[in-house]
């Protein structure tokens, strides 16, 4: 059904189209194929179930997705600096609980009341209720144009859009009944489906209508509205700069065009049985659903042949890239695009974007937690030193294993693994002999960017590195400047007076020299104290110990500069 709905929403050139009744399982963000997106909750009941569904050049415009329940979920996209909230929605049926009813109009109410009174609304939900034909006494939400009478339900979606503002916008369109009937079942014909928008957009909205001749769903039918976001884009240079974008590993999956051809007969079949409706047409529509669920199953037994290729040591790095690459899709947000100034007021224009991360980072990265002033000086190591020679370099390679690690060299030279497993076997001996083993586990506060400078020159000094060596690195630190690169771009160069260098290969050496000088009077043996980069397990076998250990600790870190996260 995915691809078979993102076919028919590239057919009828919808961008962004709110379902109901997915009954998928889980609450994440997929791929349906034909450069669609689809954002769903859903629970494991099956039931229910709401989604949003994006064109992919619109996916990355993503700011924040809110999940409410099975039955109402939004998104807030941002296109050329107007912020649109799109808001799926599903109402109980006619004979469920009132309480049930009264649960989704308020999770509704949530989300409109949410969302700043600046910000463009949309919603597309079926109500389960008729609003019915004229509007007298409504005339400031609802059109002329509804369908039939209406009832308790549609009075609710009513009585919403005046609370909210709103406008009930098939209602203002005059359209034959066959292009405003929203659902069908057996000889009743009747509106469900809404779309509603704030009444002070609703002169942005020029046509809304039912889609018909779609297969898609059986029982409903397709509303759509054409709206005007914002006026045509203005001429920019493009040349050299990059979109941003991940570039994506397009995966073959089982969709071919058998498939493609079989789906079409269908829909076709459908629409002669809608205009026609005659056993004879009926028919022939069972056999193409039929014939058409057995062409995917094939097919898709025929795709499975490429997790037969995975499953072997060649196929293994593909089946990590298709891993991720589909990780990454199921994420909802791709690229922070905009950001929030320090008022909390969304900034959308890319200047003010790349001012406000250039403003962000420098605050960041020159900012020094307060510290004990040194008074003891350490004697500098004066020795000769010589050339690091290509044949070293080769040999230190060679030694290491590649394809193990993110950095962009693919080399790591150290790995958590041995502290680890130092830690489960203290806590399994500790375990079989029934005696008690109390470990904290430390984090410090934005460790490689708060090392204060001087603090870095001492423990050098003071580890016997060699002064030749202390005053290249203080040379490679001496006005040292950076820019943020984000999804708008790259900011300004700014100074950075405190902290590590960020990506360096140095700087892990370097952090492990301060870390190894300033824990030196209260770092124990292994495995009572273990430490990885910035990360420090502190063991003991009374918790009043451990206690007293982690304080000393703190003491001993934050009075050089470093602070211990709470």
């Amino acid at each position: 059904k995915g691809r078979e709905l993102a076919d028919m929403m590239e057919r009828r050139k919808v961008d962004i189209l709110c379902v109901q009744e997915t009954r998928w399982k889980g609450s994440k963000a997929r791929s349906i194929g034909a450069g669609f997106k689809l954002f769903y909750y859903g629970v494991d009941s099956k039931r229910n179930g709401v989604g949003v569904v994006l064109k992919e050049e619109f996916v990355s415009n993503v700011l924040e997705v809110k999940r409410v329940s099975d039955r109402v979920m939004s998104l807030k996209l941002e296109i050329e600096g107007v912020m649109l909230n799109v808001v799926s929605g599903y109402a109980p049926q006619v004979g469920c609980e009132l309480e049930e009813k009264e649960r989704f109009w308020s999770e509704l109410d949530e989300v409109m009341e949410s969302i700043p009174t600046g910000e463009r609304v949309v919603i597309g939900a079926d109500f389960n209720g008729h609003v019915g034909e004229g509007n007298r006494g409504d005339e400031e939400v609802m059109g002329k144009f509804g369908v039939k009478e209406s009832n308790l339900e549609g009075q609710m979606v009513v009585d919403f859009a005046k609370r909210m503002d709103m406008a009930v916008v098939n209602t203002y369109f005059q359209k034959r009944e066959e292009h405003r009937v929203t659902y069908m079942s057996g000889g009743r014909r009747t509106q469900v489906d809404y779309i509603l928008c704030r009444r002070g957009n609703l002169k942005e909205i020029s046509d809304c209508k039912v889609v018909v001749g779609e297969s898609v769903a059986r029982q409903h039918r397709m509303v759509v509205c054409r709206t005007t976001l914002m006026v045509c884009k203005k001429k920019r240079k493009v040349l050299g700069v990059s979109s941003g974008r991940r570039k994506e590993d397009k995966e073959t999956w089982w969709w071919n065009e058998e498939v493609q051809d079989s789906i079409q007969r269908k829909r076709l079949a459908k629409k002669k049985w809608d205009m026609d409706r005659t056993e004879e047409n009926r028919q022939e529509y069972k056999e193409l659903q039929c014939r058409v669920k057995g062409e995917v199953s094939k097919a898709k037994q025929k795709a499975y042949e490429l997790y037969t290729r995975l499953d072997t040591r060649e196929g293994e790095k593909d089946l990590y890239r298709l891993a991720r690459q589909r990780d990454r899709d199921g994420k909802d947000v791709q690229q922070v695009r905009v950001i929030k100034d320090r008022d909390g007021r969304v900034l959308t224009s890319e200047e003010n974007v790349q001012r406000r991360w250039k403003e962000y980072f420098e605050e960041l990265m020159n900012e020094e937690n307060e510290r004990e002033k040194r008074v003891e000086g350490v004697n500098s190591v004066e020795q000769k030193v010589d050339k690091i020679i290509k044949d070293e370099v080769r040999k230190a390679l060679k030694r290491m294993k590649s394809g193990k690690a993110v950095g962009p060299d693919d080399i790591p030279v150290e790995s958590t693994t041995d502290a680890i497993f130092a830690l489960r076997i203290l806590m399994e001996k500790y375990r079989d002999g029934q005696r008690e083993l109390h470990c904290v586990f430390v984090d410090l506060e934005k460790a490689y960017d708060r090392v204060p400078r001087e603090e870095l020159w001492y423990c050098m000094r003071k580890s016997g590195v060699a002064e030749k060596y202390v005053r290249v690195v203080q040379d490679m630190y001496e006005r040292s400047r950076t820019v943020v690169r984000c999804a708008v771009g790259q900011t300004e160069e700014f100074n950075v007076e405190v902290g590590l260098h960020q990506g360096s290969a140095l700087s892990p050496f370097l952090f492990a020299i301060v870390m190894d000088q300033l824990s030196e009077e209260v770092r124990q043996e292994s495995p009572w104290t273990m430490m990885f980069a910035d990360d420090i397990v502190i063991c003991s076998e009374s918790r009043q110990q451990v206690e007293e250990n982690l304080e000393r600790w703190r003491f001993a870190l934050e009075r050089r500069g470093m602070k211990v996260s709470v």
